[in-house]
């Protein structure tokens, strides 16, 4: 093989790597809409509430506003009202195991702690050796999420220095030991009888256990402490706890208190018990140890895991599905099997879709949905 030709192949090499090269197809990239509250000067809670708010978003406002006026008495108090203040204890869950990475078995013993508190200091109609305080409702339930909160927050110290298996059997622990003092006391917790008449004060000449204002009342709570979550998951804190939640050895090692965080988030979520746990003892009327006991331990994170533990609105959607199954299972199956075809659904919904009824909704929209539509 000559000289000349070797020359010849170097010379086609060397032009063709000088010549540039075909661009690919660029991707288009997607400006983000300039943000009309960046410059305004409303509150930072303000400016969120905006960025939060969607079509859909919306249409859910309207429809629950809309809802008491439309529906019977009894679907407003017993099943939206009861789904409401069950949501928001299940909200707590979802709260420390979606975003923290901590499940809690104790949280209805904190809400049972904060409803105790209120019929302890409040008024109530106890008969038996326990009596109530009679403080003014202005200054009981400020004290009772007070002591939910700090008793969240103990649980929490107590537990957080364990993962997985063993933080659950801790709270469950704290649960059954929180469940016998309360019916063997009679002194403070007035034993199994525990305190009737816990009803709601009459302010501004409005009876709120009626069924509407009791259902707005307990909507107000509810979107309150969805939009609190909402809010913390975005703030700093939250990151901080998502990132504590992934890898915590790493988030320790770049100088953030792993404790400290995880500590933090179990009293965030005793206060959002405490309040579902108050608007429960004013739902039922009444506080007892059966409404501490180990079976609503087990279905309040039935109610969470149901919903979606990656989602907040999802408590509220394990709670409205659950409350239905309670109510109405009774027609189709006895009663002494209710817990039966719980049991049921639960295994239906986590075999199917981990992620609960909204991981589930998730999958149906990409299987079935318009983008599914236009494959090839």
């Amino acid at each position: 093989m000559s000289a000349a030709y070797w020359r010849r192949a170097m010379n086609t090499g060397l032009a063709a790597a000088a010549r540039p090269l075909p661009r690919a197809a660029a991707a288009p990239v997607r400006v983000p809409a300039p943000d009309p509250y960046a410059s305004s000067d409303a509150p930072r809670w303000l400016k969120f509430l905006w960025r939060q708010l969607s079509a859909r978003h919306v249409f859910v406002l309207a429809l629950v506003l809309i809802y008491p006026f439309v529906a019977t008495p009894f679907f407003t108090f017993q099943i939206a009202g009861q789904a409401l203040a069950l949501g928001l204890i299940a909200l707590s869950i979802t709260f420390l195991g979606g975003y923290g990475g901590m499940v809690s078995l104790a949280q209805m013993t904190v809400a049972g702690i904060a409803g105790y508190a209120l019929a302890i200091l409040g008024s109530s109609g106890a008969s038996g050796q326990a009596a109530s305080l009679g403080w003014p409702w202005w200054v009981a339930i400020p004290f009772a999420l007070a002591i939910s909160t700090t008793a969240a927050t103990l649980i929490g110290w107590l537990s957080v220095r364990t993962e997985g298996i063993y933080t659950i059997m801790i709270t469950l622990a704290i649960g059954v030991a929180f469940y016998y003092l309360a019916l063997q006391n009679y002194s403070v917790f007035n034993g199994f009888q525990g305190f009737q008449r816990v009803y709601p004060p009459t302010v501004f000449d409005v009876h709120w256990r009626d069924p509407v204002p009791f259902y707005f009342l307990a909507l107000g709570c509810s979107l309150a402490g969805y939009l609190l979550v909402k809010w913390l998951v975005r703030a700093p804190f939250g990151i901080v706890m998502q990132g504590v939640r992934d890898n915590p050895r790493r988030m320790h090692a770049l100088g953030y208190n792993v404790t400290a965080h995880r500590v933090a988030g179990y009293a965030v979520s005793g206060l959002l018990a405490g309040v579902g746990g108050i608007l429960l003892i004013w739902y039922n009327g009444l506080i007892t140890p059966n409404s501490v006991n180990t079976g609503w331990l087990i279905n309040i994170l039935v109610i969470a895991v149901l919903g979606g533990m990656r989602h907040p609105i999802g408590a509220f959607l394990g709670a409205i599905v659950f409350v239905l199954l309670q109510t109405f299972a009774i027609d189709v199956i006895d009663r002494e099997r209710f817990n039966l075809v719980i049991g049921v659904v639960f295994l239906a919904i986590v075999l199917f879709s981990p992620d609960g009824l909204l991981g589930l909704w998730s999958k149906l929209r990409t299987r079935f949905g318009p983008a599914a539509a236009r494959r090839p």
